[in-house]
């Protein structure tokens, strides 16, 4: 049996402590959140004990896996703390993306993690979709064959103004960024366009162009100003012997073989299939429970931290070119 304890407690969190609830051999025994009414609400929603102060639950309770699902400045500048302190206390963890929002700080995360020999993982849920893990093996199963480039685009109605006018480029495109990391390997150098949308004061809409390791290119279009309700995302990847697209992150996948005019779909199911966003916690979630389960090396975690802290150094490197008004190299960051 595997003790969870989930810290931050709004809507993700409080979504956390219900995927923990579904998995069988894991037993939520704490939360904890710096807001007492938050906190009280969900100890009492989950049946276990509830804190305002991390270290003493950790202290207390000595969790094998802990959710580290708070917010703060930009989405992500209140991730360090708990996860430093859930690390220290020998807890794995899953930390919500972006993993943090200052680079250094990801940095010493993922460096903690690997010197106590723990499994850090980031929510990164985009990837642990059934049509995501089909396109994958396809790429496996050498029907991409060498990769050519990649066109990403991922956009949500938020509308509203920001603490920082690059809210929407940190907190959105961890997503997009790790997909097309997923499938293309690393970044070497990105160049960014963006705009800010009339009555808007932050960039809400961003166009990179990225090049990667392999030499592959790629396009990432990206936006807080289209409207919910419609198709969100979609992702197409080329290679020379064929090329495959997944639409919105569960609801299908098709591949394009090269030298073969039918085309192969897995359509989400109406019945037994993904039902809604949250689906796709309870996927990730459990994944990383099994891993801790099995005894994953730290280094062979999917949708690791190091994955995470790679996905937001690519983000960061937009902004600089941004910035800039330059292509920017990975490096550089």
């Amino acid at each position: 049996m595997l003790n969870v304890c989930v810290i931050g407690l709004g809507p993700i969190g409080n979504l956390h402590c219900r995927c923990y609830s579904k998995i069988q051999g894991v037993r939520l025994v704490a939360v904890c959140d710096i807001n007492p009414a938050r906190a009280q609400k969900a100890g009492e929603t989950f049946g276990v004990p509830w804190y305002l102060d991390a270290g003493e639950m950790l202290g207390k309770h000595k969790p094998e896996l802990c959710s580290v699902a708070t917010g703060g400045y930009e989405y992500a500048s209140d991730h360090y703390e708990p996860t430093m302190q859930a690390l220290m206390a020998g807890a794995n963890v899953l930390v919500e993306k972006p993993i943090c929002n200052d680079l250094d700080k990801a940095r010493k995360m993922v460096q903690t993690a690997r010197e106590q020999n723990l499994r850090l993982a980031v929510d990164l849920n985009h990837r642990f979709t059934p049509a995501a893990l089909l396109a994958k093996q396809w790429q496996e199963e050498g029907r991409i064959g060498d990769l050519l480039f990649c066109n990403m685009a991922l956009w949500i109605g938020k509308p509203g103004e920001f603490e920082s006018p690059y809210f929407h480029l940190k907190a959105l495109n961890p997503h997009s960024v790790d997909i097309m990391r997923y499938f293309m390997g690393g970044v070497a150098q990105v160049h960014c366009f963006a705009m800010k949308a009339p009555g808007r004061g932050i960039w809400s809409t961003a166009s990179v162009n990225m090049r990667f390791v392999s030499g592959a290119v790629g396009h990432l279009t990206s936006s807080y100003d289209l409207a919910r309700g419609h198709p969100m995302e979609r992702c197409e990847v080329a290679g020379t012997k064929g090329r495959f697209v997944v639409d919105d992150m569960w609801r299908e996948a098709a591949l394009y073989p090269a030298d073969d005019l039918t085309k192969r779909v897995y359509t989400n199911p109406v019945f037994g299939g993904y039902s809604n966003f949250d689906d796709t916690f309870q996927a990730r979630i459990s994944a990383f429970v099994d891993e801790v389960a099995q005894g994953t090396p730290p280094e062979d975690i999917n949708g690791s931290g190091q994955q995470g802290l790679e996905a937001s150094r690519v983000i960061h490197a937009a902004i600089k070119s941004l910035e800039e008004n330059r292509p920017v190299n990975i490096s550089e960051v």
